[in-house]
């Protein structure tokens, strides 16, 4: 497979690497020193494009490579609000699309485990739910694209909750999200129900980048000779 990086910063060096290792190409790496060479002729030969930039131009990228007939898998967070638009734009050009907030399977299992506890608390009025994530400080969002998913799917399950908000919060119809940022913290999201008897608390913690690569990379070798719009559930085999 004949693959772009859109990016080719930390994350898009492990990527690489990865990529390379299960036998794949890396024809094209995109950074802000020569985007003017990401032109519909060089992304021609390209099967799948890995973008993982930032959120003021991601939409920017990955609608280019989809004009270009390119299927584009996307980690950049922080842009969800034009996602509809984009997806729709997958569609009429027939190529794949897939955005997730994170590509780690772990922690897409603990997405799942999320779920779970949620619908089980549901039922639970004396536990006061809480997120807490903390990552690196060159992660320019917060909170995490992650913590805003499982916050999210909370709330879907929660139905005592009605939203989510930034820090500490006394309104028990809110989910507190608090962020830290701490040099060379690859990220690490916890959840935590708390009652006066006891707490209940699930954690994930990233030890290195090359659990969200190797997602990134499955998720391209997946949606590759495949159209339409797909998610990490679809790659994982999760989706019902």
């Amino acid at each position: 497979m004949n693959i772009a990086l859109i990016g080719y910063g930390k994350m898009g060096k492990t990527i690489e690497r990865i990529a390379t290792e299960r036998g794949h190409d890396v024809i094209m790496r995109i950074s802000t020193a020569n985007k003017h060479e990401m032109t519909d002729e060089n992304l021609r030969p390209v099967d799948v494009a890995i973008e993982f930039t930032m959120p003021e131009v991601a939409k920017e990228n990955v609608e280019k490579c989809i004009r270009a007939g390119v299927s584009v898998v996307c980690g950049t967070t922080g842009w969800g609000h034009q996602l509809d638009h984009t997806k729709m734009m997958a569609i009429e050009n027939n190529v794949s699309f897939l955005w997730a907030s994170n590509f780690s399977v772990g922690v897409n299992i603990f997405f799942e485990i999320n779920k779970l506890l949620a619908s089980l608390m549901n039922g639970q009025p004396d536990y006061n739910v809480s997120i807490e994530e903390t990552h690196h400080t060159q992660k320019k969002d917060a909170p995490s694209g992650t913590a805003i998913t499982l916050a999210e799917q909370i709330l879907d399950n929660l139905k005592r909750k009605k939203h989510w908000t930034k820090g500490e919060t006394t309104d028990s119809n809110l989910i507190p999200v608090i962020a830290h940022r701490i040099e060379n913290v690859p990220g690490t999201h916890n959840i935590k129900y708390s009652s006066a008897i006891d707490d209940i608390e699930i954690i994930h913690t990233a030890h290195n980048r090359d659990g969200f690569a190797l997602g990134a990379v499955l998720a391209a070798e997946y949606i590759a000779n495949k159209k339409g719009i797909f998610t990490m559930k679809d790659v994982l085999g999760f989706a019902k």
